[in-house]
């Protein structure tokens, strides 16, 4: 093993294989509760980015700048979930480099990557629940929760090609965050790691699967309350999106082609690239070793 306080990337596969194993092998009552509190961290984070940044949102000018700060708040999610303890969808996107090794079948990693996702839902809607029952969208003259209505809105109006990419984009950042976090031999390294990164995606505008588990249901759910509604159409939502912000939308026009991009933005560019690279030669060359000892 490396001297220093971090993993080299050949150090980080091997631990990530090792991770992938660990994460297949939860029984499935601890995969849905991890994932639950997983799903809860991101909305925190989701929801506390949104109260930091909402006016500054709502101007074209300052619009930029509240991404900015979004970013900053928002990556508490990961920093929870790799230090507290949980299991997050799109952060387990790595496990394919475990299957690739062999470690792993793809049975059991498609049945961690469907329970955790189920938890994950469960965690993010249920915060968005207690969100609009707190009263909290009412700040800043019912302002907060007119964006958040707005978020949701513009999230469900993104074509499919809008959202695979954004998606894809989206968690191969929050897989390299995963990864270097991985390297990190203690919590400074781990949430320094996080911060830029998960940061960089959110500026970036990109989409989150689970983070839209929280921002879509809580801009449905906010859509019962007359003076969010207002709020919203004040800040410049159309009746069409409005009535375009329902369950049916939130599935087929975002969590689906967004869920897709993510997978591939994971498996592909970070678990599926960084196996060819410092595994499969390692593997060809020790079995080649085998044959020619045999």
């Amino acid at each position: 093993m490396s001297e220093h306080n971090y993993l080299s990337p050949p150090e980080i596969a091997e631990a990530t294989i090792q991770n992938g194993i660990k994460k297949t092998e939860l029984p499935v009552v601890k995969m849905i509760v991890l994932g639950i509190l997983a799903g809860a961290f991101i909305a925190f984070a989701a929801e506390g980015s949104n109260m930091a940044s909402y006016n500054l949102l709502s101007n074209i000018e300052t619009y930029g700048l509240g991404k900015a700060l979004s970013g900053a708040i928002f990556s508490t999610g990961l920093m929870l979930v790799l230090i507290a303890g949980g299991e997050l969808f799109t952060g387990n996107a790595t496990i394919i480099i475990s299957v690739l090794d062999k470690k792993v079948s793809i049975k059991n990693m498609l049945k961690n990557w469907f329970f955790v996702y189920c938890g994950n839902f469960i965690g993010a809607v249920f915060v968005a629940y207690m969100m609009v029952k707190s009263g909290l969208f009412n700040s800043g003259a019912n302002e907060l929760g007119g964006m958040t209505i707005k978020i949701a809105s513009s999230k469900v109006g993104l074509t499919f090609a809008q959202g695979f990419y954004l998606g894809i984009m989206c968690n191969w950042l929050v897989c390299l965050a995963v990864w270097m976090a991985t390297g990190a031999k203690d919590i400074t390294g781990k949430i320094l790691s996080v911060f830029f990164t998960i940061w960089l995606f959110v500026t970036s505008g990109f989409e989150h699967s689970i983070a839209n588990m929280y921002y879509i249901p809580a801009g449905i759910l906010a859509k019962g309350n007359e003076n969010w509604v207002g709020a919203a159409l004040n800040l410049g939502v159309k009746m069409k999106g409005l009535n375009s912000l329902n369950w049916k939308n939130f599935i087929i026009k975002n969590l689906i082609p967004v869920t897709f991009g993510n997978i591939i933005g994971g498996v592909l560019f970070v678990g599926m690239a960084y196996w060819y690279v410092y595994i499969r030669n390692k593997n060809l060359s020790h079995e080649k070793s085998k044959q020619k000892s045999s």
